[in-house]
């Protein structure tokens, strides 16, 4: 029978997934490394359990001791896991950007989770960075990792995800890009791979708000790069130990939107629900897409699950709040945009000679027309105008508007997407009739669209 011990044995092994999609347009072969097949769902179990077993077999921890560490969730998750099997307590700190997802999960496995402000400096008391190791020095028989500058991050990786993907693409791997924050997964897999082959490019992705990418290019510490960004578990504002830069050839950086969106497209398009830096990391391919060339093998960490943020960026409202989904915008939120106007529409009983009149005066391409009860009769466009004319061979003044109007103009919900007005357009009509917030008709065009929502 195969059986493991416990869970932690699980850890790693780790598929290589072929991306068919989503690169068909690039050169070379994509792989996924697909690290959400380890029990905490993240490729950060590696080097946590290399911290938790290199803590003990030093005696920086005793039994019963208290794990303390300072993490955007994924390598809590990892120690947490480690806490539960070998009977040690765990106190997390994170920052507030973090999911809520990971921290409910994190308590799910009995850690205390203290929350921190984001947007501090790295050695202000109130930072997470801080308060783990205030805590580490007050609590007896307590050991604070400190993943960002312990080198037991990038052993972990060196010894397992290096030797793996060397395995798994059989010596054939000509890229390694991973997203670099604590920086251990790419130096120490990094390390181990151009070990065997220096030609292996290992390339980085950072995102715009940390300081890394500057960093690698200049050797400098530009706090100038530094400002608050949303994608989690990527970049830094300070410069950790286990980043090695000199195994880093190149790096780029991925804003917060694509990161996002990427994301989504990962889900949708290979099947793949990952987390915010799978999107960004996918990104960073694309935006690299010149440095590869047919025959490359180019393997790609994705570090996480999307389980960890099903509130974020797989939320509609928390994409459209922050700005990423705007061609998923409501038709009431184009309206906002837009700001409210006054409906020029006609009645089914005026001449023709008053609607080519309110046409030119308002400079309008199409006129709701409405009946004696108050419904809406029709809808006349300009073609129909002319052709209106030539039919009943008349003055526009003799021709009434419901003899020649067309079928009444489509009647959307507010909450339709501008993404699927589409659907209700027709070849004589480019526009549709709603309500706005406030219940007065509005009407919106092709043009609208376009102007305030694309």
């Amino acid at each position: 029978m195969k059986i493991y011990n416990d869970v932690l044995a699980t850890i790693g092994n780790t598929p290589l997934v072929r991306l068919n999609k989503i690169t068909k347009d690039l050169p070379g072969t994509f792989l996924a490394k697909v690290e959400t097949f380890n029990p905490g769902h993240s490729i950060k179990d590696r080097m946590a359990l290399k911290m938790v077993e290199d803590a003990e077999a030093s005696g920086k921890i005793k039994p019963g001791g208290t794990f303390i560490e300072c993490t955007s969730g994924n390598t809590g998750m990892g120690i947490a896991l480690a806490a539960v099997v070998k009977g040690y307590k765990c106190i997390f700190t994170t920052s507030d950007k973090q999911s809520k997802e990971k921290i409910d999960i994190l308590k799910a496995f009995g850690a205390e989770v203290i929350v921190c402000p984001t947007n501090v400096e790295a050695d202000d008391p109130r930072s997470y960075y801080s308060v783990a190791r205030k805590l580490s020095e007050e609590i007896p028989n307590s050991y604070w990792f400190n993943q960002y500058d312990n080198l037991s991050n990038t052993a972990g990786h060196y010894e397992s995800t290096g030797p793996e993907i060397w395995k798994q693409t059989e010596g054939k791997i000509t890229h390694l890009i991973a997203t670099v924050g604590t920086g251990g997964t790419l130096s120490g897999t990094g390390k181990y791979l151009k070990e065997q082959n220096p030609d292996i490019q290992v390339l980085g992705v950072d995102v715009f708000g940390s300081v890394l990418k500057s960093y690698h290019e200049t050797g400098e510490f530009d706090t100038s790069q530094i400002y608050p960004y949303i994608t989690e578990g990527v970049g830094e504002d300070i410069i950790p130990a286990n980043v090695n830069f000199d195994i880093i050839d190149y790096f780029t950086q991925v804003n917060d939107k694509d990161g996002a969106i990427m994301a989504r497209r990962l889900a949708r398009e290979e099947g793949l629900l990952m987390g915010y830096s799978a999107g960004t990391v996918l990104q960073g391919v694309i935006q690299m897409k010149d440095r590869f060339k047919e025959d490359d093998v180019v393997v790609i960490i994705l570090h996480d699950h999307g389980s960890r943020y099903v509130g974020k960026i797989y939320n509609d409202d928390w994409m459209r709040k922050n700005g990423f989904l705007d061609e998923y915008m409501t038709t009431k939120q184009l309206l906002e945009r837009r700001g409210k106007q006054k409906l020029i529409s006609v009645h089914e009983n005026a001449s023709l000679d008053e609607a080519i009149g309110l046409i030119k005066e308002h400079k309008v391409s199409v006129l709701p027309v409405s009946s004696e009860d108050g419904d809406w009769a029709g809808s006349l466009t300009d073609r129909q105008i002319l052709e209106g004319i030539a039919q009943k061979g008349g003055s526009s003044q003799e021709v009434k508007v419901k003899h020649i109007m067309g079928d009444p103009l489509p009647i959307i919900s507010n909450s339709v997407t501008c993404n699927n007005i589409k659907d209700y357009l027709s070849e004589w009509s480019n526009a549709v009739l709603c309500k706005d917030a406030s219940g007065e008709w509005q009407i919106v065009t092709n043009q609208d669209i376009i102007h305030y929502a694309l």
